[in-house]
């Protein structure tokens, strides 16, 4: 399947050519489809939503229509809606790792800590370098006080990317759950230093521990 081209400066000539062969071709799955990357790269939600809404009108069959589609319904908030368009997509092909990783975040999002933890591991089996599936692990495995398997996590992000400041914070969580207050320092400093946000409070609580 193509995809939209990766400079912004070209974005609006493409979407001008989309658009005219949507004209032409107003049943076509794939122009609809690429119209929604477009608009999506142009972070125009509403409008991305509808052209990959369309792309499936067309062809019910197109699963990475629902991904796309399930990722943007998360962004304005509807969890479930999310949930069952990335199911859609994974009953139509299973093997899709942002499907899995857009169910992770959903159901992080719903508190369903178990579920996060499934749906992460299994898009990581399938893409093993998806640093948000492995975030939503890491985050998942401290809410289930699991902090072990939370630092190896968001250890394997920093080896993808260093400067991931999530990774850093959750890091520090898993240090600090373990009573290594050294480490957690450490790492929340780290976190601070590459821009996470990190409230007094939750600093307080840091370097009042040891």
């Amino acid at each position: 399947m193509t995809k939209e081209p990766s400079q912004e400066s070209d974005l609006n000539a493409y979407i001008k050519f989309l658009k005219e062969r949507i004209f032409f071709e107003p049943q076509s799955p794939i122009f609809h489809y690429n119209l929604g990357l477009a608009y999506a790269r142009k972070r125009l939600i509403d409008d991305a939503i509808s052209e990959f809404k369309q792309a499936i009108e067309c062809d019910p069959n197109l699963a990475e229509a629902y991904v796309n589609l399930g990722g943007l319904i998360f962004q304005k908030g509807d969890l479930e809606g999310a949930i069952q368009a990335n199911l859609k997509a994974l009953s139509l092909n299973p093997n899709l790792p942002m499907g899995h990783s857009n169910l992770a975040c959903a159901y992080l999002q719903k508190g369903e800590f178990h579920e996060t933890i499934a749906s992460s591991l299994r898009a990581l089996e399938l893409n093993p370098r998806l640093i948000h599936a492995y975030n939503n692990l890491a985050v998942g495995y401290l809410h289930l006080e699991q902090p072990e398997p939370s630092i190896e996590a968001s250890r394997k992000i920093l080896e993808l990317q260093p400067q991931f400041a999530p990774a850093h914070f959750t890091l520090a969580v898993g240090y600090r759950m373990m009573g290594k207050t050294d480490l957690a320092r450490d790492s929340l400093q780290r976190a601070k230093e590459l821009g996470y946000p990190v409230d007094d409070e939750t600093e307080a609580q840091f370097r009042d521990e040891g």
